[in-house]
């Protein structure tokens, strides 16, 4: 699969990642967002990542330019046009999505598959903006995406299943460990994950036990590499509750509500990591 075109569009946190990874596996990748300060910021997040792969000893120097010269990052829709699949990690919002994928439709009629990277929103939902609903899937990568080697290949009613293989294949192309889900909201992983973050939140907000001692008895107690509170800032409270919205309004089960607090935290502008404030302060930022 060296010689595909992938293309992304979003070019924020999972974007870049995204982007990173299939580079890495020696894919070209035609990066688009509609404005140049958004690809700025992704060129730079890139950069850092592959530098930090190099002090490591995981890169060469030379391979990291290659990988870097591998995406070319546009604000041209058109430039799609050349992408063999293309992945869309845009808000996780449906309305948006759509659109994205009417247009990818239209102007793409001969690509393999189009794939939304949403982590909670219905394929169905996506696919129905377009007229080919059947090569269109999910594929739910998980942050940061260099790192993590899981992604989620969700199917939609009417995804062919010669889609669904192929999308296997392009997974196991760029490094990534690739698991089979339906069509529900919250797939695998968030629909397991999300009633335990929000039950450490429930916690905190309660004043049952402090964050410190909430994170540290799920890490040392359970194992975990962090704790939920911890957990919650780095995934981004905003696309947390993003996640927890849909959960509730498909399953009406209370463990996927979100809680107050949570909601006062987003809308504050308190997202975790990426805003240098959630359950816990970064001062440096994200």
């Amino acid at each position: 699969m060296e010689d595909h075109v992938v293309g992304v569009v979003g070019a924020g946190f999972m974007g870049s990642g995204i982007a990173e990874t299939v580079a890495r596996a020696g894919m070209r990748v035609v990066l688009y967002e509609p404005e140049q300060a958004p690809l700025d910021r992704s060129a730079r997040r890139i950069a850092e990542s592959t530098g930090r792969a190099v002090e490591r000893g995981k890169l060469s120097e030379a391979d990291a330019q290659a990988l870097r010269d591998r995406i070319a990052a546009t604000t041209d829709f058109d430039a799609l046009a050349e992408a063999d699949v293309v992945i869309e990690a845009v808000v996780e919002d449906p309305t948006v999505k759509g659109e994205v994928f009417q247009q990818l439709d239209a102007r793409l009629p001969d690509a393999r598959f189009l794939a939304t990277n949403t982590s909670s929103i219905p394929i169905a939902q996506v696919a129905s903006w377009t007229q080919r609903p059947e090569r269109v899937l999910g594929l739910h990568f998980f942050s940061p995406v260099p790192v993590m080697k899981l992604v989620e290949i969700v199917v939609a009613l009417d995804t062919a299943p010669e889609v669904v293989e192929h999308a296997e294949r392009f997974a196991a192309a760029i490094g990534k460990h690739a698991v089979r889900t339906k069509d529900r909201s919250g797939f695998i992983v968030n629909m397991l994950l999300v009633p335990y973050l929000m039950a450490g939140v429930r916690m905190y907000e309660e004043g049952f036990a402090s964050r410190e001692d909430i994170d540290e008895a799920m890490r040392l107690g359970a194992g975990h590499p962090m704790g939920p509170l911890t957990l919650c800032d780095f995934i981004g409270l905003d696309v947390l509750y993003a996640v927890c919205d849909s959960l509730y309004e498909e399953f009406k089960r209370p463990e996927y509500a979100p809680p107050p607090l949570l909601k006062r935290m987003v809308v504050a502008g308190h997202h975790g990591r990426k805003t240098g404030r959630g359950f816990y302060e970064y001062p440096d930022g994200a």
